[in-house]
Order: structure tokens, then C-alpha cells, then sequence
């Protein structure tokens, strides 16, 4: 028989008793959740009812009012940076002792809302629904919730309901647990809401510039995007940026009878429709030449990549595609790349109000989405090399007649602009493994790890500006139809966002 050391017997006791403690933190914390989650839910609906477009000053105002009411109430100096376009909030709370400071982004605005593809009568006015036997979405009745355990699949159904509302719920709901427990967090904490995030925050890039001394932090976590599609506890650790540009293509100077002039009048939609067929091949790989120059990966970024529970048939399956594009290894790798779309595509008028001409001129628009090995102007600047290599003249200018009699093969590139850049944020830093201990102590599991993600969040700004290190914690769930009509947040994800607030908020930084 083999006896262990004195030295192995202290390391093996130590360790239980840090799974116990562990396991103790998790059973507490989710007991603690278990008594916010109605608070939550009536918190949140009230805070959806106020509607939230961007492009309407005087809503965004109300939803700046009611961030000051609310984040006061848990004891925050709140105020409003003003911007040349909409303002900033921004909240803060410091605590004796605390020498470091964690930054918190949101965004208070939503999408713009298109009532008659919602199925509620009121976007910005939350239903409750539980999906049926045949996977649809049913509405039920609140008072279930009082009635019967909060069945976590139920959903919570409303504009901006997940994105970005119920996070900033999450947070404060968070607070009011440490306030029950009579906890500080060992953090001095600033959490700042874009009231313009889905309009590209224009006005974002100069207020940094003048609030560099209010928004300084050691850290910043983005609260926005979704989970992983399994729901399990989510770190990303960046984000895809974007740039891109539109092409021309001419025929007649005016749109031409086809039968006065079909095989005679050039048709740009197939000139133009050539430039698009050779911009990828068959797979969807782009054929522009140095595309993807500079984008390699080491043996660990490999396996990061690999370990993503991402399951394939599943993906394709919800998304109703016989086959994916064969840029990357798997759907993790293929977010590591640059990636090249057409936005829209107009050439004369389809369906009502169309007729049998040849039209004068194709547009389409593309989009790149960035990556941090890429830079918005040399990537459209490959694409420009690329079309003057089919033969094609090339202006920056909508074409003079004289210039249209010269080139039978010409085309007008606008745009291309340096666009949004990406970021990325070395899984291994001192802000990587505090999230990650953070989620482990919650979760009792180590969290899924997104290597970059192929959206993109406004953040940049923060990270050049402020010289902070950045990360996404992801807190809804995927499937929430973000951006689009019935909009939701499944019960529990807004259950295991405020477990995840609450653990970032008890974990010291070391």
C-alpha cells in the first residue's frame, strides 16, 4: 500500500475544501438570485415600456431619466456627458480601500420598430410567452410567475428586452443582492450607457476625447451581444470590425426599351454581375489576392477554437443552409478571417412598376468585416486592385460623358473608408483570468471561450483612447432576435446574467 506524503495529504485537503467553498458560493448565490428574479422582471418591463429609437431625442431622454432614478436608487453619482450627438450616462461608485476600477459598457437605445411585424400589440410593452408543442411562441398569463416556480424556457418578449435592457437590469439587480448581503465589491465601479449604439455611436470617438479623465478604468467589460448558443457561461474576448464600399456599373445614359435596343444597349447588371462572381469562389472564399494575408494560428488557438461546443448540423440546420462557406475549419475559425458581403443589390425595379427595359445603371454594396490583422482602407484598396485587374477603369466620381464614351468597361467605387476597426484581447491577461476564475466560482465550470466574435460592438474608441484591456461577457441568449421583429429574453439567461454580475462583482482582482 501506497501512503501519501504529509505534503500531498495538505494539497488533496485544500483543495476539497475549496471545492466545498466553491460549490457553498454557488448554492448561496443561486438561492440569493432565486428572490431577484421578480424584482428583475418587473424592473425590466418597466424600463422596455419607454421606448428607445435612437433617432428620437425625446424618448432617449426618458431612458435617461429613468437610468439616473434607477442607478441612484443603488447609490451611484450619476451625470450626463454631452456629445456632439446623443449624450453618454454615466454612473459611478467607489468604495474605501478599492484602488482598482472596472468600467462597465451598455447601451440603452434599440432598434427601430416596424409595429405591424410584431406579434404583441406593443413592442415596447413585454408579454410572457412559453413556446407550444408545435414550437411556437404562446402568450401566457403574468400570474403564472406568482404561482408556480419561474419555469426558465418562458420568455420575456419586447424591443430591447435582451438587447441591451436586461443586461443593464442584470447589473442592477446584482447591486441590490450585495446591498442585502452587506457586501462592497472589491472594485471601484463605472458603468457608462451609449444612448446611440445602434446608429454607430457617431458621436462616441470626441466625447472620449473630452471625458478621457471621467471614463478611466483598469478594465472595461462590454455587456452586450449574446451568449454561446448553449447558454453556458460566455467569455469573448473581441469583436469584428467594418468598413465598406458600393460599385457602379453603366449601360445607356437612361434606361433603353429592350426591344429597341436588347443586343445593342450594354446591360450593367451583368457587367456588374461579373465583378461579384469573381470576387469568390465556389466555397465562398474570397479570390481578391492578399485578403487574407497575415492570419495564422498557433497550436493553442487552435484548441480554444476546437473546444467551442459548436455543433455543426445544428448551425446549419437553424439556419436552413445545405452547406457552410469553407473559409475556416468550423464555425469558430471562419470569425478569425476578413469577410466580404453584399449589403444590397438595385438595378431598375422588380415585381410592380417594372417593365421591359435595359436599366441605365447596377448598384450593389458590399461589407468587409474586419479583424485585427486587417485594416479597413488597405482591404478595399485590394478589392479596387482587384476589379482593375478584370480590365475595368476605376473612378472615385460619378462618370462624366466623357469618360463614359471612352471606357467600355467602367465602374464607380465610393466609399472604402478606414471604417471600424476590430479588437482582440489575449485570453491568458490578467483581465482574461479574473473573468475566468469569476466564472468558475459561479458556474462550477469553466466558461466557453470566443477567440473573436463576427459581430462587432462600438468599443474600439474605449480601448485606443483610454489604453484599457477589454472583454465581452455576453449575457443573453443567442436566439433572442436581436435587431429583428419579437425580440425576447429567455428567464434563464436573465437568471444566470445576474448570477454572472454578482460573481464578477465578489471576485477581487489580484
Amino acid at each position: 500500500m501506497i501512503i501519501p506524503s504529509t505534503k500531498t495529504r495538505l494539497f488533496s485537503i485544500t483543495f476539497i475544501c475549496i471545492l466545498i467553498s466553491y460549490q457553498s458560493f454557488a448554492q448561496k448565490t443561486d438561492l440569493l438570485v432565486s428572490k431577484r428574479m421578480l424584482p428583475a422582471i418587473e424592473e425590466l418591463k418597466d424600463f422596455v415600456l419607454i421606448p428607445n429609437d435612437a433617432l428620437v431625442a425625446e424618448d432617449i431622454d426618458k431612458n435617461l431619466v429613468w437610468s439616473e432614478e434607477a442607478f441612484a436608487k443603488r447609490g451611484f453619482k450619476t451625470s450626463i456627458l454631452k456629445t456632439e450627438k446623443m449624450p453618454l450616462f454615466l454612473a459611478e461608485k467607489t468604495y474605501p480601500g478599492n484602488t482598482k476600477t472596472v468600467l462597465f459598457y451598455f447601451h440603452l437605445d434599440g432598434q427601430a420598430v416596424r409595429q405591424n411585424e410584431w406579434f404583441q400589440k406593443n413592442a415596447y410593452g413585454t408579454v410572457l410567452k412559453e413556446k407550444d408543442k408545435d414550437g411556437t411562441f404562446k402568450e401566457i398569463d403574468w400570474s403564472l410567475l406568482q404561482k408556480a416556480e419561474i419555469n426558465d424556457e418562458w420568455r420575456l418578449f419586447g424591443r430591447s428586452t435582451s438587447d441591451d435592457k436586461g443586461p443593464i437590469i442584470m447589473l442592477l439587480q446584482a447591486m441590490d443582492m450585495l446591498e442585502a448581503e452587506k457586501q462592497n465589491p472589491p472594485f471601484n465601479l463605472k458603468v457608462v450607457l451609449d444612448c446611440e449604439e445602434e446608429k454607430g455611436s457617431p458621436g462616441l470617438k470626441g466625447a472620449l476625447a473630452t471625458y478621457k479623465n471621467n471614463l478611466m478604468a483598469d478594465y472595461l467589460i462590454v455587456m452586450d451581444g449574446p451568449m454561446h448558443s448553449s447558454n453556458l457561461p460566455t467569455l469573448t474576448f473581441g469583436c469584428r470590425g467594418g468598413t465598406g464600399f458600393a460599385l457602379t456599373t453603366y449601360g445607356a445614359i437612361v434606361q433603353q426599351h429592350s426591344g429597341h435596343f436588347g443586343n445593342y444597349s450594354p446591360d450593367p447588371t451583368f457587367s456588374l454581375s461579373k465583378i461579384i462572381a469573381s470576387m469568390k469562389d465556389e466555397d465562398g472564399r474570397v479570390l481578391v489576392k492578399g485578403f487574407y494575408d497575415g492570419i495564422t494560428f498557433d497550436d493553442e488557438t487552435v484548441k480554444v477554437m476546437a473546444a467551442v461546443p459548436d455543433v455543426t448540423a445544428d448551425i446549419n440546420n437553424r439556419l436552413q443552409i445545405a452547406a457552410e462557406e469553407k473559409v475556416g475549419k468550423n464555425y469558430q475559425e471562419s470569425m478569425q478571417y476578413p469577410s466580404l458581403n453584399i449589403r444590397g443589390l438595385k438595378a431598375a425595379v422588380v415585381g410592380k412598376g417594372g417593365g421591359s427595359i435595359i436599366p441605365e445603371e447596377a448598384i450593389a454594396e458590399f461589407g468587409i468585416r474586419l479583424v485585427p490583422e486587417t485594416d479597413g482602407k488597405r482591404m478595399t484598396g485590394l478589392v479596387k486592385t482587384h476589379i482593375q485587374g478584370l480590365g475595368y477603369q476605376v473612378v472615385d466620381h460619378v462618370p462624366t460623358k466623357e469618360e463614359r464614351l471612352k471606357y467600355k468597361k467602367l465602374v464607380f467605387m465610393s466609399g472604402g473608408g478606414g471604417g471600424s476597426p476590430a479588437f482582440r484581447t489575449e485570453i491568458n491577461s490578467p483581465i482574461g483570468s479574473w473573468l475566468k476564475k469569476s466564472m468558475k466560482t459561479a458556474f462550477q465550470t469553466d466558461p466557453v471561450i470566443i477567440r473573436i466574435m463576427g459581430g462587432s460592438v462600438p468599443v474600439v474608441p474605449f480601448i485606443q483612447t483610454l489604453g484599457v484591456p477589454a472583454v465581452i461577457v455576453p449575457l443573453v441568449n443567442m436566439d433572442n432576435n436581436q435587431h429583428s421583429p419579437n425580440e425576447n429574453l429567455r428567464l434563464g439567461n436573465l437568471r444566470s446574467g445576474i448570477k454572472t454580475c454578482f460573481s464578477i462583482l465578489t471576485t477581487p482582482i489580484n
